[in-house]
């Protein structure tokens, strides 16, 4: 891997060249035939996505949809979810870029996110650019050629963007069908029952303290269901000050996201901060409780897409330093979040704030809930 800038530099120049010699800025095709999801998202983003590629392959059944995304993100996509074809885009490695040139030709391209990749999709000859207002700095919004605007009243980020993005109606709640199961090799699941409890996060200001997750595992135990505990890769020693004693099976940072998603499938539920596992176990449909401290459960909290995915929201509302409306660089006035980083914040109080009372009252409830849903199903 290499710097960016050949990889930007080679973009922009054919971007510019496209957009003065090729099919840029020409009126859209009422049906397009190739369509372009231009993004580099991180993982729980990107399966915030799926709202939009269901509604795209509903109402485009005959399209071609290619969607770029991170290459560590790519067995998610080996079963062509919505008959979508991930390619993998690092603007260090020049190899995914000319890949993606071999791709050009896209009648549509859409931006979901950072509307820098404007710059890409008219690199890839694109017939018309469709991405969200208010991105910064302008040169981001150049070679755009629709604007939309985001909502001025609460919902998911997930609805958001493919009510908004895309016009017509918006798509059917998500059906575990939806999603086939990555491949992967074979798998030993713990002994059910077993419960999830992914405790790691991608920034320390996510993470709940070591002794509420022990006095989690405690209760987990007591109610005759095994803790099975996970973290992300780098982060083994969340494993060792929670469990000190290796009394709980683990799995620190060793699974795969094929193997992840078969471990949280096999579980009676999930409990994890507010990360990318959290949005996998919704994919999975596993039951999962997350718990939101710096971010907003509103806006990442699953939403209409996801509705028949029992889930619990751990949070408290309005919480006062939870002050920021910054979403993806651009303003959104209803949204309430904190972007502080590790040096801005030494203490997330708002993580801190989440006692071991609500999470265990929101772990019964969603237990009790999926019984009576299998309850309800064996009745069928």
């Amino acid at each position: 891997m290499n710097s960016r800038w050949p990889t930007r530099i080679l973009c922009a120049c054919l971007a510019l060249w496209y957009a003065r010699f090729g099919l840029a800025h020409r009126k859209p095709l009422a049906v397009p035939r190739r369509i372009l999801i231009a993004h580099n998202l991180l993982l729980g983003d990107t399966i915030m996505l799926a709202p939009l590629l269901k509604k795209l392959r509903t109402q485009f059944p005959e399209a071609e949809i290619v969607m770029t995304c991170k290459p560590a993100f790519l067995p998610l996509f080996a079963s062509r979810p919505y008959e979508v074809r991930a390619m993998p885009f690092d603007p260090r490695d020049r190899g995914s870029f000319f890949a993606l040139l071999r791709e050009r030709g896209f009648d549509l391209a859409l931006l979901p996110a950072d509307n820098r990749f404007s710059w890409l999709a008219r690199a890839l000859d694109s017939r018309w650019v469709v991405a969200f207002e208010g991105d910064r700095p302008a040169y981001k919004n150049w070679l755009i050629d629709e604007f939309r605007n985001y909502l001025d009243h609460a919902m998911a980020l997930g609805d958001l963007i493919a009510q908004h993005l895309v016009d017509g109606p918006a798509p059917l709640p998500y059906e575990t069908s939806d999603w086939p199961a990555p491949p992967a090799e074979s798998f030993p699941l713990p002994p059910s029952p077993y419960c999830v409890l992914h405790v790691g996060a991608s920034t320390r200001l996510k993470l709940w303290e070591p002794a509420k997750w022990r006095t989690l595992i405690a209760h987990v135990e007591a109610c005759g269901i095994r803790p099975v505990i996970s973290v992300g890769p780098g982060e083994e020693a969340l494993v060792a000050q929670i469990d000190p004693d290796s009394r709980c099976l683990s799995y620190p940072g060793t699974l795969s996201l094929a193997h992840m998603w078969r471990l949280l499938a096999g579980a009676v539920a999930v409990v994890c901060p507010d990360t990318g596992v959290g949005h996998l176990a919704r994919l999975a449909g596993a039951p999962a409780v997350i718990l939101f401290g710096p971010g907003s459960a509103v806006l990442f909290g699953g939403g209409e897409f996801w509705r028949d995915i029992p889930d619990r929201k751990v949070t408290i509302a309005k919480f006062p330093c939870r002050d920021e409306n910054i979403v993806f660089r651009r303003y959104l006035p209803w949204a309430e979040l904190c972007g502080r980083t590790t040096a801005q914040c030494a203490s997330p109080k708002c993580m801190h704030a989440l006692t071991v009372e609500m999470v265990i009252a929101a772990l019964e409830s969603l237990l009790a809930e999926s019984d009576r849903r299998t309850a309800r199903a064996s009745r069928i």
